[in-house]
């Protein structure tokens, strides 16, 4: 298939995203992008993973660095025997998808195909590390093949001159978005909300729109009801980090009050992403809690009083009375009727 990052801003390319080269895996540093252009290299696996961790890449960009993770892994036990070599791929897989927990259901089904691969290439006497490279790239290549399929669905729902308002950055569907707006000819502005603390909307979000040439606006998180009353805004869209089948999602922490404001103004909110195949219920979602020292904080500035306190819950759950649609590769399905979605598609092969 040819690769699917044609006309896409430079967080979308896939050597941008995270990328296995030498015995070294480069990720893009988005904890500081646009104020630079900078990598993350990592030596090791374990590194891979906590790069995972400490948000140098975030959104569906860890599933891109874990594929990558597991070739440079592959690498590091090139020394041992087969057997051997199946083991410590085989924890780096755990070591890995659970980076982060509230989506290490997903990073799972890329780690775990990452060891089928490398065990089918052993098999057949070839170099398990070039296998996993190729398969992540390959999945790279399905994933922005599917969520284009995505973004044509989402992009019927908006009329030309249309305003959207983000929330994060949904990666895939925001750049799929953004070229088929242009393939199209459609004219769209965007507003993005800021996304505190570590402020994606506005660096990642704004950055890919404004590149593609879109008119983009930043709003900090608590302007949005100001927003909703005094601008036009046809419709309010989040990607979702998990989407159970009860119709819950999880998403960067600020997408629900968004989904209850936009109820409130009567803007529809549309969800993209696939069905979580294995999340039957929002109760087995996890919510990971970062450093509160996150939120104290901003570009290494302290602004606040030494014994002040902080949360930092990452993500929330949003339930399904709140979402008008969920926005998939085959269609546009109710909240409460994703089953219909996995009667045709009961296994994920997304990932």
């Amino acid at each position: 298939m040819e690769r699917q990052d044609y006309q896409m801003p430079t967080l979308l390319r896939y050597e941008n995203v995270a990328w296995y080269e030498n015995g070294r895996v480069r990720i893009l540093d988005r904890r500081i992008y646009p104020r630079e252009l900078r990598f993350v290299e990592c030596a090791t696996y374990e590194e891979v993973a906590q790069a995972i961790t400490d948000m140098v890449t975030q959104s569906a960009g860890p599933y891109t660095a874990a594929g990558m993770g597991m070739a440079l892994a592959s690498e590091q036990s090139k020394h041992l025997a087969d057997q051997a070599r199946l083991d410590y791929l085989r924890a780096a897989s755990q070591k890995i998808a659970n980076a982060r927990p509230t989506t290490a259901n997903r990073m799972t089904l890329i780690t775990e195909k990452c060891v089928a691969v490398a065990e089918e290439a052993l098999a057949n006497q070839q170099d398990p590390t070039e296998a996993i490279k190729q398969n992540t790239i390959d999945s790279l290549n399905r994933r922005y093949f599917t969520m284009d399929k995505v973004a044509k669905f989402l992009l019927e729902k908006i009329p030309d001159n249309g305003t959207v308002l983000t929330q994060c950055f949904g990666e895939t569907i925001v750049g799929m978005l953004l070229r088929e707006a242009l393939n199209q000819n459609k004219t769209l502005r965007f507003f993005c909300a800021e996304t505190r603390p570590y402020l994606q909307g506005a660096r990642l979000t704004a950055s890919c729109c404004a590149e593609m040439g879109f008119e983009t606006t930043v709003v900090s998180d608590n302007m949005i009801a100001y927003l909703m009353e005094h601008e036009k805004i046809d419709l309010y869209t989040s990607a979702a980090d998990t989407i159970a089948q009860d119709g819950y999602i999880a998403n960067k922490v600020g997408t629900y009050q968004i989904a209850i404001l936009a109820q409130r103004f009567g803007v529809p909110y549309f969800v993209t992403g696939i069905p979580d195949t294995d999340k039957k219920s929002h109760e087995q979602i996890k919510i990971e809690l970062r450093d509160p020292q996150q939120v104290l904080e901003l570009n290494g500035i302290k602004h606040t009083l030494a014994g002040v306190k902080a949360i930092y819950p990452s993500f929330d759950i949003t339930p399904p009375e709140l979402i008008g649609a969920v926005v998939t590769d085959r269609g546009i399905f109710s909240p409460y009727d994703l089953a219909s979605y996995l009667k045709e598609n009961p296994t994920n092969t997304f990932y």
